[in-house]
C-alpha cells in the first residue's frame, strides 16, 4: 500500500508538475475532497484514473492500492482534511511520499516584501470561538503573523487587526493567487479597510493575510 500526498495548482493550472501528473496517472486511485473540482484538473491533462472521496483513502490502502491524495487546491495536510489521513496512513503502515507543488503560504510569503524573520501559520481562523483571542495573539506577538480567510469575513479580520495592533504595523492582503485577478494590497489594517471598502470587488475571492512581525 503506498500513499503519494499531491500538490495541485491553487488556480492556474499550469502550475501542476510533471511529476504530479505522472503519479496521477500511475495511481489506483485518486482521493479527493470534491471529486467534480478535481476531475476538472483531470479532464485538462486528459487523466483517466478513478476518482474517490477522501473518506475512502484508509479503506483503499488496506486493499493495497495505490492512492493519490489531492485537496481541492494546493498541498493536502495543510489546513485541510488531509493531515489526519496522512497520520492514520503512517500508523497503518503504508509507504508515504510526497509530490510537493503549488502553496498559497509560500507564493504570498514570496512576493510581499514584509519582515516575515520567523512566523506563525493559522491556517484557516476559526469563525466564532476562540477567534477574538487569536487576534489578540497575532496583535501580542513578536513574529509576523500569516493566516487564510474568506472574502465574508475579511472586513471583520481587519476591522479586529486595527482594534488590537498599534495601526502601524504592515499587512498583506493577497488574493486569488495564480488567477486571472489576482491582487496584493500591502498597508495598515486601517489603509486596507478603506481600500476594500472603496472598491467592494476586492472583497472576494480566498485571502491570504501577512501582519508583517513587530
Amino acid at each position: 500500500m503506498k500513499l503519494s500526498v499531491i500538490a495541485t495548482p491553487i488556480g492556474n493550472l499550469e502550475d501542476v508538475t510533471l511529476r504530479a501528473l505522472r503519479i496521477l496517472k500511475e495511481a489506483d486511485i485518486i482521493c479527493c475532497e470534491d471529486t467534480r473540482v478535481t476531475k476538472k484538473l483531470l479532464s485538462h491533462f486528459d487523466i483517466h484514473t478513478p476518482t474517490a472521496v477522501i473518506t475512502r483513502v484508509l479503506s483503499l490502502l488496506e486493499e493495497g492500492k495505490h492512492v493519490a491524495l489531492v485537496s481541492d487546491a494546493g498541498t493536502p495536510g495543510v489546513s485541510d482534511p488531509g493531515l489526519e489521513i496522512v497520520s492514520k496512513a503512517r500508523d497503518m503502515g503504508a509507504k508515504i511520499e510526497t509530490i510537493p507543488g503549488a502553496s498559497a503560504l509560500a507564493a504570498a510569503l514570496s512576493i510581499a516584501g514584509l519582515r516575515v524573520p520567523t512566523f506563525t501559520f493559522y491556517g484557516f481562523l476559526p469563525t466564532k470561538k476562540g477567534r477574538e483571542t487569536l487576534f489578540k495573539e497575532i496583535a501580542a506577538s513578536d513574529r509576523a503573523s500569516v493566516f487564510y480567510e474568506s472574502p465574508h469575513r475579511i472586513m471583520k479580520a481587519l476591522e479586529a487587526l486595527k482594534k488590537h495592533t498599534d495601526g502601524e504595523r504592515k499587512v498583506g492582503l493577497f488574493r486569488e493567487l495564480t488567477k486571472l485577478y489576482e491582487d496584493h494590497i500591502i498597508g495598515t489594517p486601517a489603509e486596507l479597510l478603506e481600500i476594500l471598502a472603496q472598491d467592494t470587488n476586492k472583497q472576494r475571492g480566498e485571502f491570504v493575510v501577512i501582519v508583517e512581525a513587530a
